[in-house]
C-alpha cells in the first residue's frame, strides 16, 4: 500500500520538482500540499508567494491545499506549536509522511527529521543528496519555469529579484553561490512544469528592499487563458 504523503509547499521549482519525483515513486501516495503563510502579509515567508498564487499552483498540480498561517513577528515556539497541531491532526487522518525539498542542508534536515520524530509522520527527502548543478539542468530540460521572488542582497544583487530562472541567469551567479540557490541565495516561484496541467500565468510587479533582501511580486494572471500569452 502506499504511504500517504504530505508535501512541504513553499512555491518554489524545489518543492515543485520534489512532487514530480514523488508521483513518480509507486510507494507514495501525495495527498496535499501544505502551505506555511504570514498572517500579517497573506504570503509564503522567504518567497513572498501571494496566497491567490499558491491556491492556483495547487490546482494546477491537481493536488489539495492546506494552508497554514503563523503571526509576525513569529518565535520559534510559536512556529513548533503550530507544526505540533498540524502534524497531529494529519496523523489522524492517517497521513504516514511528510516530504520536503531540501537539497543538501544537513541542520534544515536534522530540524525537520528532530521535529517529526516520535510523531507518527515520517520525514521524507526525494531529492536529498542530488548534485544541484545536475538538478538545475534537469529542471530546466524538463520545462520547469521558475521566477526568482526574494535575493539575499549579502550574495547576490537586486537586479536579479524578478528575473527568470534559467541557465543564463546562473551563469551571471558568482563564484559559490549554488545553482538552485539552496543556500538562500534566492527563493523562486514556479509557474509551469510537468507536475502541472498548465502554465500559470504571471506578470512581475514591484520590487522591495526590506531586512537585506529584495522581494519582487509575482502577480499571478487570474483568468488569462494558457493561448493568450499573457503575463511574463
Amino acid at each position: 500500500m502506499s504511504a500517504k504523503t504530505l508535501l512541504s509547499w513553499s512555491s518554489g521549482k524545489d518543492a515543485a520538482w520534489a512532487l514530480h519525483a514523488l508521483r513518480r515513486d509507486p510507494d507514495v501516495e501525495v495527498v496535499g500540499l501544505v502551505a506555511v503563510l504570514n498572517v500579517k502579509y497573506d504570503r509564503v515567508s522567504m518567497h513572498a508567494t501571494r496566497r491567490a498564487l499558491v491556491e492556483e499552483q495547487a490546482r494546477a498540480a491537481g493536488a489539495p491545499l492546506e494552508t497554514l498561517y503563523l503571526p509576525d513577528p513569529c518565535t520559534n515556539g510559536e512556529y513548533e506549536a503550530v507544526m505540533r497541531r498540524f502534524v497531529a491532526g494529519a496523523v489522524a487522518r492517517g497521513v504516514r509522511c511528510m516530504a520536503f525539498g531540501d537539497l543538501f542542508l544537513e541542520d534544515v534536515r536534522g530540524y525537520r527529521e528532530r521535529q517529526l520524530r516520535g510523531t507518527g509522520l515520517d520525514p521524507v527527502f526525494p531529492l536529498w543528496g542530488r548534485r544541484t548543478d545536475e538538478l538545475a539542468a534537469e529542471m530546466l530540460a524538463a520545462g520547469v519555469e521558475a521566477y526568482v521572488s526574494s535575493v539575499d542582497l549579502k550574495k547576490l544583487p537586486a537586479d536579479f529579484a524578478g528575473e527568470r530562472w534559467s541557465r543564463d541567469l546562473i551563469a551571471r551567479f558568482p563564484a559559490g553561490c549554488d545553482p538552485c540557490g539552496e543556500n538562500g541565495e534566492i527563493h523562486t516561484v514556479v509557474v509551469d512544469g510537468p507536475m502541472f496541467a498548465r502554465r500559470l500565468p504571471v506578470a512581475r510587479g514591484e520590487i522591495v528592499v526590506r531586512d537585506g533582501f529584495a522581494y519582487a511580486d509575482i502577480v499571478p494572471q487570474l483568468g488569462l487563458a494558457r493561448a493568450e500569452g499573457g503575463g511574463l
